[in-house]
């Protein structure tokens, strides 16, 4: 069976309030190294993956492989029964049909337990391919979501250009243009501040506005996000979590005049 205990449920409403305008369906996989999540949107320009490592549970019991199929607009109403410091508790037999969900609140001994149908999702698990990038760039979470919505309201699409003078953020719309120019910075005082630039080659893409907006909902789960940038490989959003957990995001570059 599975139980898996977090202390905090407002990690996994975080999670899933980042993704379900992404996914509509997805598997949550089980094994006794975590839970992981890989997804794809509808269109195939995006792929979301997740690994909640065991130590960001306690306690963590995973008996055998277990995928859960799960709806996430249904998870997500599940979830808003939960307060943000509250317990959160998931169980599952090794046969599942449903996933139960325990809320605890320590203050008030308040106990809520659900229950979520879980669905037959026929998903393929797509291995993403270790890449050496050419630019990584760390930068704090409420920065970049801040650059994604100022430069969406000009265009649909943005390019991202790294170089040893830092990295530029421009775009081109119908009512004009925009650019951000971040310099690496670090500071000791303000660590959350920093914006790091690691490049071994000066790198330029172009990605669409929309998807980079939809992945800034998870700036919530870290202070920074690192986005890793190679020539015709997909961008890279990474959004670290506790326990060498993550949230990763990979974006397809446009190509040419594609819109």
């Amino acid at each position: 069976m599975l139980e898996a205990r977090l202390e905090q449920a407002d990690l996994l409403k975080k999670v899933v309030d980042a993704i379900k305008d992404l996914v509509q369906d997805c598997n949550f996989d089980c094994n006794d190294s975590g839970i992981a999540l890989q997804a794809m949107d509808n269109s195939h320009v995006a792929l979301v993956s997740m690994m909640l490592k065991t130590e960001a549970f306690s306690p963590f019991r995973c008996d055998r492989n277990i995928a859960l199929g799960i709806n996430l607009g249904s998870l997500t109403k599940v979830l808003r029964a939960a307060q943000s410091n509250d317990i959160l508790t998931l169980k599952a037999e090794d046969a599942p049909d449903v996933v139960n969900l325990v809320f605890e609140n320590s203050e008030s001994d308040r106990i809520s337990e659900y229950d979520i149908k879980l669905m037959d999702i026929d998903q393929e698990h797509l291995g993403i391919p270790e890449t050496e990038y050419a630019a990584t760039v760390s930068l704090p979470s409420p920065e970049f979501q801040r650059i994604c919505r100022d430069l969406s309201a000009l265009s649909e699409s943005v390019s991202i250009e790294c170089s040893k003078e830092g990295v530029k953020f421009a775009c081109q719309g119908d009512i004009g243009s925009g650019s951000v120019h971040l310099r690496g910075n670090t500071s000791v005082d303000n660590p959350e501040k920093n914006v790091e630039i690691d490049l071994t080659e000066p790198v330029s893409l172009t990605f669409s506005l929309k998807y980079l907006v939809n992945f800034c909902k998870a700036s919530g789960l870290s202070k920074n996000v690192k986005l890793c940038l190679s020539s015709e490989v997909p961008l890279l959003v990474e959004y670290s979590l506790a326990s060498s957990s993550y949230l990763r995001f990979y974006l397809a570059p446009k190509i040419g005049d594609e819109e």
